[in-house]
């Protein structure tokens, strides 16, 4: 190993968790929009292929009860995509959906602020659908 290499796996784990909320916030969020109860939607997922940490924990935790309350803040989210997406550019790896993540995350970052919590992206594909997830 060498130095440097925690820091990349906190960065890639960091990628991956904020990843998986991005892409939950819009799924539930659509299915909300076409008549699904957000609830039924997270059990179902949660027995099937598309689970993942946001659905098993952070949406019936911090979302489905409106609290948005789940203990990491927009602002550090972002600030940790944003080293991530630098190193793989250092590193020559293109992050095509780390960069929507980041966009997302810097769009609920002005929204909401850097101390509202990062399951707020939620609330930002929640404000441009016309819909709220409620458990």
């Amino acid at each position: 190993e060498t130095p440097g290499q925690a820091q990349t796996m906190k960065l890639v784990n960091n990628l991956l968790n904020v990843a998986a909320m991005a892409a939950s916030a819009e799924a539930v969020v659509m299915g909300v929009k076409a008549g699904l109860a957000p609830g039924t939607m997270i059990d179902v997922i949660n027995v099937s292929s598309g689970r993942n940490s946001a659905t098993e924990d952070k949406f019936p935790r911090a979302v489905l009860p409106r609290s948005f309350d789940f203990g990491f803040a927009t602002g550090l989210s972002f600030k940790d995509v944003a080293l991530c997406l630098e190193e793989a550019t250092a590193l020559g790896v293109p992050m095509i959906v780390g960069s929507a993540v980041r966009q997302l995350l810097s769009i609920t970052n002005a929204q909401f602020g850097p101390a509202s919590d990062f399951t707020s992206m939620v609330r930002t594909v929640e404000g441009w659908a016309g819909v709220e997830v409620r458990g």
